[in-house]
């Protein structure tokens, strides 16, 4: 009897880059005789053997943390810049996406529009509530108060509740440490806006902005996103990543230490009396219940957004800034004190 086998490779999966060329079909497989008595049994016919087929992956674009524009421009090896992307990653891309479009909807419309969160909706706002806003808005980092405590009376900082300006305080100048990351953000590019705009917005007016970039930063990868050019405010908080940490480490340290003992002179009671007061506050004012919303938000960001840019820091502060990057507030901190120097530069040449 003669047996033959005879292995193929099949054709490589369709990928979603058109721009790819499928690979030609080729037999690498080899044909064996064996001889037998053939005169008493038939020849069969042979037997064609086609090993599984691979599973289908799409083209995704994936540039390394540390190219810089000066190294992309330079490099001509496309398969450098291009991975692959199966589809389970691009469900589970796609899936998180939807994830937080819904997250925007539900703080846009319940915290601005209905009327069943604590406070008042922003079409029924109260007079009471936009004279303390602005109060805690000329409180700003505590700078009023601190220069009339020297002897500074220029303007007369508005006197609040200190646990209310604790609150207001630091969730300003967590968004403040922000900045930094969002420029150092390696997928920014994926963001077609002006990253100044968007963070002024968060900044100033509502964190409910950074929601809608953590998605759009999940969009599919194009090679002319990458890396974006800073800014003048992007290269001023890039290079000034340290001082921006430090000063908004320092107000969130003060913050917390304002609410619980400021103006003690001010008969705003004891530490408890001043705990009960913002568990009255988170129900019963908006802009606070709104707060807590950014609080948890930003504790889910933090260390999303730090370790997809992990290479930006320097090699011997990496484990450090990996393992510090779900304490809020601290492992902004860490990631701001950590950034390489020469890192910081390469982004902005």
């Amino acid at each position: 009897m003669i047996t033959m086998a005879l292995s193929a490779t099949p054709f490589r999966a369709t990928l979603c880059n058109a721009s790819q060329p499928p690979s030609k079909l080729s037999f690498p497989g080899r044909i064996s005789l064996a001889h037998h008595d053939h005169h008493h049994h038939p020849l069969k016919s042979p037997q064609i053997i086609y090993p599984k087929s691979p599973p289908i992956r799409r083209r995704q674009l994936i540039i390394p943390p540390s190219a810089t524009r000066k190294s992309l421009k330079n490099s001509n090896k496309d398969s450098e810049l291009v991975g692959e992307e199966n589809e389970d990653e691009m469900f589970q891309r796609r899936l998180t996406q939807a994830v937080l479009w819904v997250m925007e909807g539900v703080y846009i419309v319940w915290l601005f529009f209905l009327p069943f969160a604590p406070g008042d909706p922003v079409w029924a706002i109260s007079s009471d509530t936009i004279n303390s806003l602005v109060g805690l808005s000329l409180n700003f980092f505590f700078i009023l108060p601190i220069t009339n405590s020297v002897g500074i009376h220029a303007i007369e900082a508005p006197v609040l509740h200190p646990m209310s300006e604790g609150l207001f305080n630091f969730v300003v100048a967590w968004t403040f440490m922000f900045a930094p990351l969002i420029y150092t953000d390696f997928k920014n590019g994926r963001y077609k806006g002006s990253l100044d705009v968007l963070w002024g917005l968060q900044m100033f007016l509502t964190n409910t902005f950074l929601i809608p970039y953590m998605a759009i930063r999940l969009n599919k990868a194009d090679a002319r996103d990458y890396p974006r050019k800073a800014s003048q405010l992007g290269t001023m908080m890039i290079k000034g990543a340290p001082v921006v940490g430090l000063i908004g480490g320092a107000v969130c340290a003060i913050s917390i230490m304002w609410a619980l003992f400021g103006r003690m002179d001010g008969d705003f009671g004891s530490v408890s009396e001043r705990w009960n007061f913002l568990l009255k506050y988170l129900g019963s004012e908006r802009l606070a219940y709104a707060f807590i919303w950014d609080i948890v938000l930003y504790m889910i960001f933090q260390p999303w957004l730090i370790v997809e840019n992990l290479a930006n820091v320097a090699e011997n502060r990496v484990v450090f800034v990996n393992y510090t990057r779900y304490v809020p507030v601290v492992g902004l901190l860490a990631y701001l004190l950590c950034l390489k120097g020469e890192g910081a530069i390469d982004q902005l040449e």
